[in-house]
């Protein structure tokens, strides 16, 4: 989706996370679409390295408080979230900003912070919405959640996916499910680069190369992402597809399955899954 006209952002914080946003929306990454031009944007760091970094990088306006930002329609708060508090305290201007009839739109990307803290925060009926970019923002793949407070109306979503779907897809869940997503989807990529890393040792212990064997496992990961995501087969389906009796495939599988490959795999995601709700 493409932005019908250009919105003013203020990024309130100049870290790895918001120069993903900033770059993945003014398309300065690989892979990126084009949608936003650096004038569209403020970016406010206390750090001068990182002001200059950004600058030079994106040729984005950089300040070094977020309360010097004026006039500005989305707020991305891309902070600490034992830091939240106090930055939103000293953006009062920003917040209290009328561009037209309300007041910016704040997206929050701090983990573990619920709506009701922010809310608490901010100026009484501000909108609001709680996003978990995914990392794989470079890439163009992935999954970011957006949890939005009842004051977002239609024409606010519209926003809200444009601005996510510049970076990776969309997709909105509940509060109660925003933890979890954060452990199954975002975290989830550690399962996925697990499993890369022991099939290259795999591969160098087999006899190839390390180039060789990373060579190999990626493209059949890529492979196997390609298939599954164009056909829609399931994953089961394809494995049956290419076991035959007493054949290679099957004698790989049955190792797998007897050393609990799956059940391993899904208590990992258990405790990441607990961990992050224990987390407030």
């Amino acid at each position: 989706m493409a932005f019908s006209e250009h919105p003013r952002f203020v990024v309130i914080g100049g870290g790895k996370m918001g120069e993903a946003i900033v770059g993945g929306l003014i398309g300065a990454d690989e892979g990126a679409a084009a949608t936003l031009s650096a004038s569209d944007f403020t970016v406010a760091d206390p750090g001068e390295e990182r002001r200059a970094h950004l600058a030079a990088q994106f040729g984005v306006e950089c300040i070094a408080d977020g309360s010097e930002a004026q006039g500005t329609d989305v707020v991305i708060l891309a902070v600490k979230p034992q830091v939240m508090m106090d930055v939103l305290a000293g953006i009062s201007a920003v917040a209290a900003y009328q561009g037209g009839e309300r007041g910016p739109l704040f997206i929050s990307i701090a983990a573990g912070l619920p709506t009701s803290a922010l809310e608490a925060a901010l100026p009484a009926g501000s909108r609001l919405v709680r996003v978990m970019p995914n990392t794989l923002i470079k890439s163009g793949n992935g999954y970011s959640a957006a949890c939005v407070n009842p004051n977002i109306d239609e024409e606010d979503k519209k926003l809200i996916t444009a601005v996510l779907n510049a970076l990776d897809q969309t997709m909105y869940v509940t509060e109660d499910m925003f933890e979890t997503f954060t452990a199954f989807c975002c975290t989830g990529l550690i399962w996925l680069y697990k499993t890369v890393e022991a099939l290259v040792d795999a591969g160098v212990y087999a006899g190839f190369s390390r180039m060789e064997s990373r060579n190999m496992v990626i493209k059949n990961m890529l492979g196997v992402a390609q298939v599954l995501d164009n056909t829609g087969a399931y994953p089961a389906k394809q494995v049956d597809d290419m076991t035959s009796p007493g054949g290679v495939t099957i004698e790989a599988l049955q190792v797998l399955q007897q050393k609990g490959f799956a059940g391993t795999l899904m208590s990992s995601v258990d405790a990441a899954v607990k961990k992050a709700n224990s987390i407030h």
